[in-house]
């Protein structure tokens, strides 16, 4: 199959490109870059998608995403999940291991591959649990993991509290090369929070979750990180506490990376004024000071990569009170248009840097070879209009879920093509 790719502004950041280029894909790999239609005794393509005017990049890589099969199939599948990710430009997500069960052995590692071979509309990379069961007691085969396949280890949505076993995972994970993921969160002071803590909270007489229960651990694992010299990774960091940490730690030159999502850079705790149950996630919105920090630490490049925390969540588990509603919200497919919205209309980011933040950023924190068009690569490309403006409508996601509080929202840059493996995947239609 040769699909060619005509016209378009190409941007691989991986490879500091940009130019007005064709992309040609040929067998699932990209073939080559450059003018195409003159090009002496080459074959027609079987498929030309018309790019002039519009961005290709490379496919986004994802590496925070809740697939939740197997064991909560009502909420998201791998098969849903997936589409969702197409439809907001992935073609590479990470898969969290809050499964049920946990995948904490290679049996689940294996289940989670084989259905996205099967069913996935793009590359799924597997997150192994730290500890069995996420229980943060006793270590997960981190070995058989990784040798299922996994790419990282994480307890995501539970902190790893005991210091001595994440030193053990730290040492363990050096071993295979891969980073451990902290959900940096002291459960001690988070208690019974449902929300940030500060005016709002008090406001409002919600309880609130300090910023320090977040620095606390970061501050404890840098620490761990420099004893072990092994890969730390922050996952959706959301205080400025914690920003300054991971700052000094990378100045110190130990190997400490971490991530953000979009709900932390767009909006405040303001937003749970409206009592709606989709401003409620781990960690909470937090107030302007924390994410004017996160915009600066972007714009630095003390954050490394942009990723969404898809949470998807049934209309029944955030349709009750604010403090019994289920932590998170789905993002990808809301990603783009919310980093080109925040980030590139006010000038946080250019919009080449959104793109790396999006492709060959995460994709070097997990050693993953995606995130770049070079020739030889894997074709997994998105294609994007930076101009268009569109209105968020969560009733016509590809995710299963709706729990979004971006819905009705007017965004600028939107998805217009995805091709994940050199097949197309995601076409926007009209």
């Amino acid at each position: 199959m040769r699909i060619l790719i005509e016209g378009g502004r190409v941007i691989d950041p991986a490879n500091n490109v940009d130019d007005v280029l064709d992309v040609l894909i040929e067998d699932g790999r990209i073939a080559a870059l450059g003018a195409q239609r003159t090009a002496r005794g080459a074959p027609p393509p079987d498929r030309v998608l018309d790019a002039r005017g519009k961005i290709v990049c490379p496919g986004f890589v994802d590496l925070h995403v809740h697939l939740r099969e197997p064991g909560r199939e009502d909420v998201e599948t791998i098969a849903t999940g997936t589409r969702a990710a197409a439809r907001g430009g992935f073609t590479s997500i990470c898969a969290m291991p809050n499964t049920s069960p946990v995948n904490d052995n290679q049996s689940v590692t294996e289940f989670v591959l084989d259905r996205a071979r099967k069913e996935g509309a793009v590359n799924v990379f597997p997150v192994g649990a730290i500890t069995k069961g996420q229980k943060g007691e006793e270590l997960a085969e981190i070995g058989e993991l990784v040798g299922a396949g996994c790419v990282a280890i994480s307890d995501d949505g539970m902190p790893v509290m005991n210091a001595e076993i994440m030193r053990r995972a730290l040492e363990y994970a050096s071993m295979f090369g891969i980073p451990v993921i902290q959900h940096a969160e002291d459960m001690h002071m988070t208690g019974k929070g449902s929300m940030h803590e500060g005016l709002v909270s008090t406001e409002l007489g919600i309880r609130g979750i300090p910023a320090a229960s977040e620095a606390i651990i970061v501050a404890r694992d840098i620490l761990l990180a420099e004893l072990t010299g092994s890969h730390y990774h922050v996952a959706h960091v959301s205080t400025a506490e914690a920003i300054h940490l991971i700052r000094e730690a990378k100045a110190k030159g130990l190997h400490v990376t971490c991530e953000v999502t979009p709900h932390h850079f767009a909006i405040t705790d303001e937003a749970v004024r409206s009592f709606s149950t989709n401003t409620k996630m781990s960690p909470p919105l937090r107030s302007t000071r924390h994410v004017e920090a996160v915009k600066a630490a972007l714009k630095d490049g003390t954050i490394d990569a942009i990723a969404t925390d898809h949470a998807p969540h049934t209309i029944q588990e955030k349709e009750v009170e604010f403090d019994y509603a289920a932590n998170g919200i789905i993002g990808l497919e809301t990603a783009f248009g919310l980093g080109m919205t925040v980030l590139v209309e006010e000038e946080v980011l250019t919009l080449n840097e959104l793109i790396a933040r999006l492709t060959c950023d995460p994709a070097r924190i997990f050693n993953l070879s995606k995130g770049t068009l070079s020739v030889g690569a894997d074709a997994d490309v998105t294609i994007v209009d930076p101009t268009r403006e569109w209105v968020v409508d969560v009733r016509k996601f590809a995710s299963k879920s709706r729990n979004s509080p971006f819905d009705g929202w007017k965004l600028r840059g939107e998805v217009l093509a995805t091709i994940a493996g050199g097949k197309v995947v995601w076409q926007l239609e009209g």
